[in-house]
């Protein structure tokens, strides 16, 4: 038996509020679970319950309060006011696969299936060795960030003192090392895990993650006997010229007809064709502009006026570069060694047996081949963030208060320019860090 509706107050109504719509709510008596779950979330007023009969106290207002959207709560989840520092791979394992395990062994058991019913691979461009009209612009958009980079950073590292450990792969940018003992170098043990600080360079702050030129990716296989025979040049400088960039120094086979596969064997790759000597200039720039090396001499320090804007420059294309590698990647194929820092761009990797990582003798030196991530490509090598570099060096006893940034956005960050808001989060600007006797005190 159904109870009488209550009577709505319109004391209790404001239509001003959002998301609230009035309702009446009818109780069943022997649901006493239920009656509760209900009036828990809906009661406004003093309900309480008596055997099982809801007794009201003053008025009952029964809405459907809806989900309220607050705009600082949006923010709030988008960025968060801190987040973990990014953690530090075991060298002794495998990294993990960026795409689970389970979907690589699903979309190999289809591919089994067609290639035994003899049924033709589909295969959408990039992946048939045709280009993508529509990624063209970015990658050339990409080169050309990636050379300001190069030349934002080599003039700023005149003016922003940078560390490195020569034991270690630790970088630090303030005016003095850090003390943190975190050191983890063959001779680490003799110096109580405190870092050997030497001046830096622009490789400490642009990891140079190399990769193999190839004229046609789906050609044949780079062998261990003929690696000397092909260029090593910047990953993400591979990845724009197969994604449409032409550099005459760096020639790519362009194809009109796509490569056909059934299963894993090429079927149809249009021919090996001889590749094609490349041009070089000696009066050319090009090459130069694209790499790493003696970029710190080849700028001289920038006047002190244009410090600033050098820096935000600088902090526009590293994120153009970012933006436009992990856009790219979406579409061409990287592969990445699971145990190394190797990377081939093309749709398999190559067979040079230089792996010298976890368990290489078990591989006879090949490296483990997966799927790429943006930042094997391009690497952030985070550092810590010094709210003062010219303050005292940081200590190991507060490490917990600090937070870490790329040292890109570090080293543009102490010349002026603005952070991206996406990094804040992970500086912690927002901690004030406290003195060393204090420390025990924060809870």
């Amino acid at each position: 038996m159904l109870s009488k509706p209550l009577a709505l107050s319109s004391a209790l109504w404001d239509p001003s509020q959002k998301g609230v719509f009035p309702s009446i709510m009818v109780f069943k008596r022997p649901q006493v679970s239920a009656l509760r779950s209900y009036t828990r979330g809906f009661k406004s007023g003093h309900e309480r319950l008596h055997k099982g009969r809801p007794i009201m106290l003053g008025n009952l207002l029964c809405a459907n309060q809806g989900p309220k959207k607050d705009v600082t709560t949006r923010k709030q989840e988008a960025y968060p006011q801190n987040v973990d520092l990014p953690p530090m791979l075991p060298k002794k394992k495998k990294k993990p696969y960026p795409i689970p395990i389970k979907k690589l062994k699903q979309a190999a058991r289809e591919d089994k299936k067609r290639a035994e019913m003899n049924i033709e691979k589909p295969l959408d461009p990039p992946k048939n060795g045709i280009l993508v009209p529509d990624l063209i612009p970015i990658a050339y958009e990409v080169l050309d960030a990636w050379k300001v980079l190069i030349k934002g950073v080599a003039q700023l590292l005149h003016v922003i003192p940078v560390y490195a450990c020569s034991e270690c792969s630790e970088v630090h940018v303030a005016q003095t090392g850090h003390h943190i003992q975190n050191c983890l170098g063959r001779t680490s043990s003799s110096r109580r895990s405190f870092h050997s600080w030497v001046k830096g360079s622009i490789t400490d702050v642009i990891v140079p993650i190399e990769s193999y030129h190839l004229y046609d990716p789906f050609g044949r296989r780079i062998k261990h006997d003929t690696r000397f025979e092909y260029d090593r040049i910047p990953a993400v400088v591979e990845l724009c010229i197969q994604a449409g960039v032409e550099i005459p120094e760096y020639p790519s086979r362009r194809r009109i007809r796509p490569v056909r596969m059934i299963g894993k064997k090429v079927i149809d790759r249009g021919g090996f064709v001889v590749e094609p000597k490349p041009w070089r200039s000696t009066n050319s720039s090009s090459l130069v502009d694209l790499d790493t090396y003696g970029a710190y001499g080849r700028f001289p320090p920038p006047p002190s006026s244009d410090v600033a804007r050098i820096a935000q420059e600088t902090m526009d294309a590293y994120e153009i570069v970012r933006w436009g590698v992990e856009k790219l990647m979406r579409k061409y194929t990287v592969k990445a060694c699971g145990y190394c820092s190797e990377v081939h761009v093309g749709p398999w990797g190559h067979n040079v047996k230089l792996c010298g990582e976890f368990k290489h003798q078990w591989r006879d030196g090949k490296h483990g081949w997966q799927d790429a991530t943006v930042d094997e490509v391009f690497p952030a090598n985070y550092v810590w963030h010094a709210q003062d570099p010219k303050g005292p060096p940081l200590r190991g006893a507060l490490k917990r208060f600090y937070g870490k940034a790329p040292a890109v956005v570090e080293v543009c960050m102490q010349a002026g320019a603005q952070i991206p808001v996406k990094y804040k989060p992970m500086m912690r600007l927002d901690i004030v860090v406290p003195e060393s006797e204090e420390a025990r005190l924060v809870a």
